[in-house]
């Protein structure tokens, strides 16, 4: 199974195919809700912060916290799927996504 990444608000930008995985790595990548500039969500809608896009696809690595110990990290670099979704986010200048189960 797969799923579609759609960019809101954007009819004219064909989606993007993705795997049925993607949906529970999106998490990584969003932004949370309360931060400064992110928009009202609804269900399986996603606001990624452009500049922090870019700056994961420069560098190739996103980090994680570790949620037993705030102060700890670990880069994780990113999958090829991983690479070509900020790729298109960020050649399409998107920032706020749904994400579709693919019928």
């Amino acid at each position: 199974m797969s799923v579609l990444v759609h960019a809101v608000g954007r009819p004219e930008l064909a989606p993007l195919k993705m795997s049925d995985r993607f949906r529970t790595e999106i998490a990584y990548f969003m932004s949370l809700p309360e931060e400064p500039g992110v928009p009202q969500l609804g269900e399986g809608e996603y606001w990624v912060d452009a500049a922090r896009a870019a700056e994961w696809l420069d560098e190739g690595v996103f980090r994680l916290v570790s949620p037993l110990d705030s102060a700890s990290r670990a880069e994780v670099p990113l999958s090829e799927e991983h690479e070509t979704w900020l790729e298109w986010m960020t050649a399409n200048g998107v920032q706020h996504v749904r994400v579709v189960a693919r019928q």
